[in-house]
């Protein structure tokens, strides 16, 4: 079985973070296993506390997962600060990740920062250059280009601002992206510009997607997967998970995803288009 480390906080209402990666790795049909960066105390209304994790011991529960059962890919969330993104990086240096799936979550999907100014310019001279996959959401890409997404030509223009950085591939998480009627997230691998299409499903139980969708990612490349193909593979089960939870209603707001894919399922590939 191939295994995947998430290094990202945890959320307490089980929709988000380190529960919903090690969910969509079971569903995946990998070993899910975890570096803890900080402890939320947050629900489908908002996040009401957080509680960061010393950078030391992030780096210490990552030695003792990479010494025994090794990994093979990373995928990481939040990083609470600046110091935990510079040992992270240092870390992915040290066991030499090839696969390491980098979400850089420091913008939340309404638009409010996450992180401080400090640890926004860590993932950006840090942890990029080492990242094989960065999945930002069109704020974050924002944040990390300067550049205004309006819509899909904007995305593109950032996907390759944000190759130059230094990551490989680039994929920009388009659900929110304002006047696009699909759901389009865009993927630049160096030299092409390929848009990933299917269906915006009408729901406000969307709380984790990002999570979610880098997860699935993170997976299938740990199968040996090309990217491409990963990324179409995680668009449909996302595609799925937000479908199957818009029935779900769980909490007064913004409720989760259904993560409940089983592994040996077919997905219906055929719902994402690739242009």
């Amino acid at each position: 079985m191939k295994k995947v480390l998430t290094i990202a906080g945890s959320d307490s209402s089980g929709g988000a973070g380190i529960q919903a990666d090690l969910k969509t790795f079971a569903a995946r049909g990998v070993f899910g296993m975890s570096a803890i960066t900080a402890l939320t105390a947050q629900n489908t209304n908002g996040v009401q506390g957080v509680y960061e994790i010393n950078a030391e011991f992030v780096g210490q529960q990552i030695d003792s997962v990479m010494t025994d059962i090794g990994a093979d890919a990373w995928k990481t969330g939040m990083l609470a600060n600046s110091s935990i993104i510079s040992l992270v990086a240092k870390k992915a240096k040290q066991y030499n990740m090839k696969k390491f799936v980098v979400d850089p979550v420091m913008v939340a999907k309404g638009g409010d920062s996450l992180i401080q100014k400090e640890a926004r310019e860590a993932i950006i001279s840090e942890l990029l250059p080492v990242a094989y996959i960065a999945t930002p959401n069109h704020h974050e890409a924002e944040v990390l280009t300067g550049i205004r997404i309006n819509n899909l030509e904007n995305a593109s223009e950032a996907a390759i601002g944000i190759n130059k950085l230094g990551v490989k591939y680039v994929i920009i998480k388009g659900g929110r992206i304002p006047h696009i009627e699909d759901a389009v997230d865009i993927l630049y691998d160096g030299n092409k510009i390929y848009k990933f299409i299917a269906p915006r499903i009408d729901t406000p139980n969307t709380h984790g997607t990002g999570c979610t969708f880098a997860s699935a990612i993170s997976a299938a490349i740990a199968k040996v997967n090309i990217v491409i193909d990963s990324i179409r593979i995680a668009k449909a089960y996302l595609t799925a998970a937000i479908q199957r939870g818009s029935t779900m209603n769980i909490g007064h707001g913004f409720g989760p995803v259904d993560h409940s894919q089983d592994c040996i399922v077919e997905i219906d590939l055929n719902i994402v288009k690739i242009e």
